[in-house]
């Protein structure tokens, strides 16, 4: 356990950053013991943080008590051996709700997604994560995706905010990152942390490196940890052989079955771990579940990863 700042834990992590998903019983309702169970085996394999009840986490269907429940076990099960990070969002007086909640649980930090349905200007996204930051003492990194879209003028005032500590990128526009971080380099000097946070963000993370750009979230180490962990190794170390071999193998292929559904960013995952032999449930809606098809080739995939790792060795 360390008490160190969020942003000096995350800034060279040792693993990839777990995003689990949210356990459901057999009746829909939030199975916390086997959340615990799933947390806790996440940062056994290897995960240097637990981004808890975010998009792969099914933020969006929750409530508010199911969230502190789950952001609550999230931080037991972990033990402080990692930190915690929950997710906050919708409107800016829930956002600020959510951010006190998983405080109040005892999270590290904050994940700041997207406002709810509105398209707002900068000036209004600015004020919003604003108001965010200053709602309590967590760090907040901030989600560009979907209607949050910044410019590179926004996130320096988002540097400049005593509490933002980052940008986790779910757009992929690779010139406007470039942008950004030029800017922030030259307006707002300092440790401003940048993130991957593109779905399977593995396919895509030898381009957000050239970039700068080390941090990423991992939804594959919610049910394959070795192949994520190994991919996070080969790619610090420069092992351009097995990143390509997995990149070939099993991210591609993964990739391309994910884009036969939409949702499937978050229910092709949960599928993954009730295939590794953890029962999690279903997704809610509206979000739905694989086909039967989708899910026998899900399997396919999984096992040609573990044979390139075995091939590798």
């Amino acid at each position: 356990m360390t008490s160190a700042p969020l942003a000096a834990r995350l800034d060279i992590p040792s693993g990839p950053l777990f995003f689990p998903v949210t356990a459901y019983g057999p009746d829909g309702s939030v199975d916390l013991d086997t959340y615990r169970a799933h947390v806790r085996r996440g940062v056994d394999a290897g995960a240097a943080a637990v981004f808890a009840c975010c998009g792969t986490g099914e933020f969006h269907a929750l409530t508010p008590e199911e969230f502190d429940a789950c952001v609550r076990a999230a931080v037991e099960a972990a033990e402080g051996r990692v930190p915690v990070v929950a997710g906050a969002g919708y409107g800016t007086a829930l956002a600020v709700r959510y951010a006190r909640l998983a405080e109040a649980a005892g999270a590290d930090g904050l994940l700041a997604m997207p406002p709810y349905l509105v398209v707002a200007g900068q000036e209004g996204l600015l004020r919003h994560y604003r108001e965010i930051a200053a709602a309590t003492s967590l760090p907040v990194v901030v989600y560009q995706r979907d209607n949050a879209v910044f410019t590179p003028e926004t996130v320096v005032g988002l540097a400049r905010t005593d509490g933002i500590i980052g940008l986790k990128d779910g757009l992929g526009d690779l010139d406007l990152m470039q942008r950004v971080i030029s800017a922030v380099r030259s307006e707002a000097p300092g440790d401003f942390l940048y993130f991957n946070g593109l779905p399977t963000a593995e396919q895509t993370q030898l381009a957000y490196r050239a970039l700068g750009v080390t941090l990423y979230s991992s939804a594959v180490f919610c049910f394959a940890p070795e192949i994520a962990l190994a991919f996070h190794q080969a790619l610090r170390s420069g092992d351009d052989s097995v990143v390509e071999k997995l990149l070939d193998g099993f991210y591609r292929p993964f990739v391309e079955l994910r884009a036969q559904g939409r949702g499937y960013a978050v229910a092709l995952v949960k599928a993954g771990v009730r295939l590794r032999g953890l029962d999690v449930g279903e997704v809610r809606p509206p979000l739905h579940e694989p086909t039967e098809d989708h899910v026998k080739q899900l399997a396919e995939v999984i096992e040609r990863g573990y044979a390139l790792l075995e091939e590798a060795k």
